[in-house]
């Protein structure tokens, strides 16, 4: 199977999708005259013409509306934030517009509209432009949030969002892009909510979603040399969640580790570890534990942003912990 980078996997995802129906289309700051901002969007211009991909102002709060406009109309638009820290700006327009139309106004509208682009840390960029909030959206009925970690999941997961009639917040990582991983070349959608296995295991459940896996799996890499076998469960998509795959594995394992970036207060580690323990707190030898961002903005300095975020030492820590290692 052939390999392609994490960009090229949602290039991809929107290409078939705007061949495939004409409704859909993409706008964004950057996104047609300089081939996107991270050259996610290369050569769409050049297919689809300025109608289709659209560069907007840096007016995030304007061109969101006019996509939530364009989706109740019966379009299918994709709108491409810079980051999603931009996205702040438009918050009004996703909360109070994108998610509640459909009840507001009794079902008579749809809001077909993807919101997609890069999240959370990418290196030196302190702390206005680092931030997680994919806790934020999940927390808003009428929302799906969706985090993939590999450009097979990028794909699949991209595709199917285009194609729900409900709003769908689409978060990629910036120092993703130029990952490569396998990806079939014929059509395929992963569907949204259902968790990925990644690595079967019988000693401790590990949860986690997007690029934090890539520590995850760093993490039970070392730890199955001490012989603790983990199971790696990546989420794809934060609302909604797939707890029974996570119970399944919890009533395996008998612990459970989170992980992930953002901020410690009412992040998607703590629904997990609620219902966890609602649901199988008999199946539990251990305390659950949470590895998560810093409780604090991000600094600009290497040494901060290496104590801020989760890593693999801090896994393994955790990992152990519950272990009683």
């Amino acid at each position: 199977m052939r390999e392609i980078q994490f960009r090229e996997a949602i290039r991809e995802a929107m290409v078939e999708e705007m061949r495939r129906d004409d409704s859909v289309f993409l706008m964004g700051e950057e996104v047609a005259e300089y081939d996107g901002a991270y050259k996610v969007s290369q050569g769409m211009l050049a297919e689809f013409g300025p109608r289709r991909v659209i560069d907007t102002p840096i007016s995030e709060l304007g061109f969101t509306g006019i996509g939530v406009g364009a989706a109740m109309n019966g379009l299918r638009p994709i709108v491409e934030f810079m980051t999603f820290n931009f996205s702040l700006v438009a918050i009004d327009q996703i909360i109070n517009n994108a998610a509640k139309i459909h009840q507001m106004s009794g079902g008579q509208f749809n809001v077909p509209i993807v919101f997609r682009g890069a999240t959370a840390s990418a290196g030196q960029l302190a702390a206005t432009h680092s931030q997680a909030f994919e806790n934020w959206y999940a927390n808003c009925p009428g929302l799906k949030v969706v985090i993939p970690s590999t450009p097979y999941d990028a794909k699949g997961l991209l595709k199917s969002a285009i194609r729900d009639n409900d709003p769908v917040i689409f978060m990629e990582s910036e120092q993703m892009y130029g990952d490569k991983g396998p990806v079939p070349e014929e059509e395929y959608l992963i569907p949204i909510g259902k968790a990925h296995i990644l690595k079967e295991g019988g000693d401790v459940s590990i949860v986690s979603f997007g690029k934090i896996i890539k520590a995850v799996l760093a993490a039970a890499t070392v730890l199955e040399k001490e012989g603790i076998n983990c199971e790696v469960i990546d989420l794809r998509t934060v609302r909604p969640v797939d707890y029974n795959t996570i119970i399944h594995s919890v009533k395996k394992t008998n612990r459970l580790v989170c992980v992930e970036e953002s901020w410690p207060l009412g992040n998607i580690s703590t629904e997990v570890v609620f219902t966890v323990q609602k649901e199988a707190f008999d199946f539990l030898d251990a305390p659950a534990i949470r590895v998560t961002g810093a409780d604090t903005p991000m600094g600009y300095a290497p040494t901060l942003i290496e104590e801020y975020l989760p890593n693999p030492e801090r896994v393994v820590k955790a990992v152990r912990k519950v272990m009683y290692k």
